[in-house]
């Protein structure tokens, strides 16, 4: 049995007239007349009754059509669904981030566009460390994610690469230092330090190091912090001084101020990658699409805290 059988029935039981059916269907009626028959035989009944006058439904016809029109619904609705699904309209999506991007409102930003644009797809998010997010990415657990990665850890990896953030000095409030407008990063060389860990994102810890080293000294570690929020409120509980991307400065926690450097100034770089051998899914390649379309007024979005 075909679609098209019931869909020529269908169109019999609707009109009454099979002239007038194969009108509507756009065919002759002896080839009509013959699939019926075709499917009469295939049921083993009789579905209409056929008189000079009239065609009208048997009993037998009467307990098929509901059948055969839910079949039909069915029938489109699974080609419209996949459909949907191969233009992304519809499906699902991993997406991870890096604790530091989960502040950055570029990436609030393009899930929640996303979500907009994309309201069947459903997206499972994760926030995880970049080195566990590079390692979900090549054993194809997420689809893409948010990250700070160096240019080695991107190897094997297609990028998009989003605005850079300025670092900024988290102080602790009753600091010396944290009533200035700008602080050079040479007047932290007798501070304490606490650092997100090298082996959670190399690229941010690297960065950090750099920019302490091109102010020529080394910071003196007192603690690290598995997540830049942590980071943040050790710096609150007068462990030491941080230095954090500039999204991080939403989170405002009592006791902590936060100050922009002097001079040159470093900057954490964001990107979202996804797997260079795997084909993109539909719904992954629309939210790659969304970033790339919306890259310029995302630049423009980052925060500025004092107006300048």
């Amino acid at each position: 049995m075909e679609l098209r059988h019931l869909r020529y029935m269908i169109a019999i039981a609707e009109e009454l007239h099979f002239t007038r059916a194969a009108e509507r269907l756009g065919i002759a009626q002896p080839p009509l007349s013959q699939q019926i028959k075709q499917l009469e035989t295939e049921v083993g009944t009789p579905l209409f009754h056929r008189s000079a006058r009239a065609v009208t439904l048997t009993e037998a016809g009467h307990a098929f059509l509901p059948h055969a029109r839910d079949a039909v619904d069915e029938a489109d609705r699974a080609i419209a669904a996949a459909q949907r699904a191969a233009r992304g309209d519809m499906g699902h999506l991993r997406v991870g981030f890096t604790s530091s991007a989960s502040f950055n409102p570029l990436v609030p930003g393009i899930v929640r566009r996303f979500g907009e644009l994309y309201p069947d797809v459903t997206m499972d998010l994760a926030e995880q460390a970049t080195s566990q997010l590079l390692d979900a990415l090549r054993d194809e657990r997420l689809d893409v994610a948010f990250l700070r990665a160096t240019a080695g850890e991107r190897d094997g990896l297609d990028t998009v690469e989003l605005p850079a953030e300025e670092l900024w000095v988290a102080l602790p409030s009753r600091h010396p230092l944290a009533t200035h407008k700008r602080i050079d990063l040479l007047q932290l060389a007798g501070e304490a330090f606490v650092l997100y860990p090298r082996a959670n994102g190399r690229l941010l810890y690297d960065t950090m190091i750099s920019a302490c080293a091109n102010a020529g000294f080394s910071p003196r570690i007192a603690q690290e912090a598995p997540q830049m929020a942590s980071t943040v409120h050790l710096v609150a509980a007068g462990v030491g001084v941080a230095l954090v991307p500039a999204s991080m400065c939403q989170l405002h926690a009592s006791g902590v101020t936060y100050v922009r450097i002097a001079g040159d100034v470093p900057r954490a770089q964001l990107w979202l990658a996804w797997p260079a051998h795997v084909r993109l899914s539909a719904a992954a390649h629309n939210l790659v699409a969304l970033v790339r379309q919306d890259l310029g007024p995302l630049r423009r979005r980052l925060p500025a805290r004092d107006g300048t």
